[in-house]
């Protein structure tokens, strides 16, 4: 994801994606390789359902992707891996962003 200038809106979104012990753990699970949903949640000791809501927390912030196969027995299987990214945060990066944040005083007056 190391996409030259960030938003204000991606780099909030990053960082509150990174923002969660256990999506970190997810990311660090996923850094070995692909896995499918319900190997993962075993590895992680985490229920399917919250697993699949850090999923798509860090799939909606372009850090994960996935695919879904088929196994050999005909069932579907969700697999998620790291997408490529690289987060670099300086206060450059946050002067640049910034500006194309929203305005809270003009949102409010709407």
């Amino acid at each position: 994801m190391s996409r030259g200038r960030l938003s204000g809106d991606e780099v909030v979104q990053t960082l509150s994606a990174l923002a969660s012990p256990h999506r970190l753990r997810v990311v660090a699970a996923l850094a070995g390789g692909r896995n499918y949903v319900s190997q993962l949640a075993r590895d992680l000791c985490m229920s399917r359902r919250l697993l699949q809501m850090h999923l798509q927390r860090l799939e909606v912030a372009g850090l994960v992707t996935s695919t879904l196969e088929l196994s050999d027995d005909g069932k579907a299987m969700k697999y998620y891996e790291v997408a490529p990214f690289d987060v670099r945060l300086t206060p450059a990066v946050i002067a640049a962003a910034a500006p194309t944040l929203p305005d809270k005083d003009k949102d409010e007056k709407k």
